[in-house]
């Protein structure tokens, strides 16, 4: 066995695919020259030799840590609690005593004063990502994060910090120029729902443990095919991250507009969170797109699965299952009668059962389903999952006819929010925000 999407449940015969599928010559030359300028390094991965050799440069340090306080918001935090939660379980059990990943990705000061109060400096490094180094949700947890290790450790602080952000500008570059303090670079063009496979995701990663180089051996396996300069539309065409791509636009096209990433591997849940990002951002623009949908096996079965199976029919679902999870344990032998077709039985058995029930229930109620079977929940296929999904977001975004690599819209509420801070400048959004403030309010006790 091997790892395979099954397109058995897609409803392609319901889909009008014929004109994306016309679209992989241009698709492919399209790729070509977004390669070859530079412009995909979630693709191409030219910095992957030197970023190797960062970490392991960086190794010895990260060993003399007990904790990793990680500073981040949206793409340069998600991809790190996916991996961290899928290869690294253990913090989340009782009695763990190794290394500890605490990810500070909201503005949130009671989780902040929390961290602050408990973590011990002396065995902390906090990391800290923002690729242009004025996030101000990241950037102002650093200021006070700087203050603590100041005021704990003298002039030892920057030893415990190590900044991920832009390789020539910004505010933490300047930080980093000016206190010596070590610092990974985020690639050109590599945007953070993009970046998991770069600096951002894989310092926690080695820090944990991981094995950083099978992630990029998986992410390889996708990527090589689509990065390489004589890449043809036959090449393309039977690609699976294309006729993902295909599928996807051809769903929004017939009125699909939620996409559910069901998770039956426990562990990779927060991969949903992770997706979810990518897809919303990368293709809600211009009145079109299609809502992600986190959703886990088997706890969501329990939840909002009534209204995947008996809700409006505009949902599709990527389904993702691993055959070969762990046994577990063995139902006892000697249960009552009604539960008696389980004893003897692997625990295991029973999520593979339910995901196979889910899956069929989910076909026969006119959900389109693409699943994603991997052969073993390891690194490598993290890895592979990771590039294919991003590809075929990049993909579908082109076939859509719009960016998949900006995310235009948000950026209007965060100046919107440095108006209300007092920020310089702004001076339109000042005025809507006054505007808005002194409006006749519709208020209501509760």
């Amino acid at each position: 066995m091997s790892d395979v999407l099954d397109w058995s449940g897609a409803a392609l015969e319901k889909l009008n695919t014929a004109p994306y599928e016309a679209a992989v010559g241009r698709m492919a030359e399209h790729l070509r020259q977004e390669v070859g300028a530079g412009r995909l390094p979630f693709l191409s991965m030219p910095y992957m030799n030197a970023l190797k050799a960062q970490l392991q440069e960086l190794s010895p340090l990260l060993k003399t840590f007990d904790h990793m306080l990680l500073l981040g918001i949206g793409g340069s935090a998600l991809g790190a609690r996916a991996l961290q939660k899928a290869f690294f379980p253990q913090q989340d059990q009782p009695g763990h005593s190794g290394p500890c990943l605490w990810i500070a990705d909201n503005v949130d000061a009671y989780a902040l004063e929390a961290n602050l109060a408990k973590l011990p400096p002396e065995n902390t490094v906090v990391v800290t990502v923002s690729k242009s180094g004025g996030t101000i949700e990241t950037v102002g947890q650093y200021f006070i994060a700087k203050e603590w290790m100041q005021e704990k450790l003298g002039d030892a602080w920057q030893e415990h910090m190590i900044l991920v952000t832009d390789e020539k500008q910004g505010y933490l570059r300047e930080e980093a120029d000016r206190f010596g303090i070590p610092a990974l670079p985020v690639p050109d063009n590599l945007g953070g729902r993009y970046s998991v496979l770069s600096a951002v995701g894989l310092i926690p990663a080695q820090f944990l443990g991981m094995d950083v180089c099978a992630l990029f051996d998986g992410a390889r396996d996708i990527a090589a095919r689509l990065a390489a300069p004589d890449l043809d539309a036959g090449t393309l065409e039977a690609h699976p991250s294309f006729q993902l791509a295909v599928w996807g636009a051809s769903l929004m096209d017939a009125g699909f507009d939620e996409m559910i990433f069901f998770s039956y591997i426990p562990l990779w849940a927060c991969f949903g969170d992770w997706f979810a990002q990518l897809w919303a951002e990368s293709l809600g623009k211009e009145g079109k797109g299609s809502q992600p949908i986190p959703a886990i096996g088997v706890t969501d079965q329990h939840s909002v699965n009534q209204m995947f199976l008996d809700g409006r029919r505009n949902k599709a679902c990527l389904f993702l299952t691993c055959p070969n999870l762990p046994a577990g344990p063995k139902f006892p032998a000697d249960l009552p009668e009604k539960f008696g077709y389980v004893a003897g039985k692997d625990f295991g058995e029973l999520i593979q059962a339910e995901g196979l029930g889910t899956r069929m229930a989910l076909s026969a109620s006119g959900v389109p389903l693409v699943e994603i079977r991997l052969e073993r929940d390891e690194p490598r296929q993290a890895g592979k999952l990771i590039a294919l999904l991003g590809a075929a977001t990049i993909l579908t975004g082109w076939l859509m006819g719009i960016n998949p690599l900006d995310q235009p819209a948000v950026e209007l509420g965060k100046r919107l929010a440095k108006a209300r801070l007092g920020a310089d400048g702004l001076k339109e959004e000042k005025a809507d925000l006054q505007a808005f403030l002194t409006a006749d309010r519709d208020i209501r006790e509760l």
